[in-house]
């Protein structure tokens, strides 16, 4: 298919195509891969330490220790994003700082810092929510329906 749009094409196009394709800079996909692999590693491994601290200094159950876990992942990120600290290790790991829910804060974050010369309600207010809501909807919904689900099981038996 690519083939035949480029052969409709006209010869300038098509020396211009083949021309940025020789230049075009070849990813390093692998390299890229494992930073992204290591870096989220380690955001989840000292994200397993925090767990920890409030399992054994603060009386938390593994259980309830998730919760704090997460809100103090989100403050640390607040921190490195105001300092411009995240933003180099987003550079570096990619996709690896934003899966965790530290790229979740630092996208709220960095939105409410682009957005302070307009103001707190409609500048800082107003856009750092504009990712944060559709994502706190997805997962509201997406946890009643797993519970529906696990409800409808055990109802029947299955669990």
């Amino acid at each position: 298919m690519a083939d035949k749009k480029k052969k409709n094409l006209p010869p300038n196009a098509q020396r211009y195509q083949s021309f940025a394709k020789q230049r075009e800079v070849k990813r390093p996909l692998l390299k890229n891969c494992i930073k992204a692999f290591l870096v989220g590693g380690f955001i989840c491994f000292i994200g397993q330490i925090i767990s920890t601290i409030y399992v054994y200094f603060f009386a938390f159950t593994e259980q309830t220790a998730g919760n704090p876990t997460v809100a103090t992942l989100i403050l640390i990120t607040m921190f490195l994003t105001g300092f411009g600290v995240y933003d180099r290790i987003g550079q570096f790991a990619g996709a690896g700082s934003a899966v965790p829910v530290t790229g979740f804060g630092n996208s709220v974050i960095s939105a409410a810092i682009e957005h302070q010369s307009e103001g707190f309600i409609l500048g800082v207010g107003g856009n750092m929510f504009k990712l944060a809501g559709p994502v706190i909807v997805y997962g509201v919904f997406s946890a009643f329906v797993i519970a529906l689900i696990k409800t409808i099981l055990t109802q029947w038996g299955g669990l």
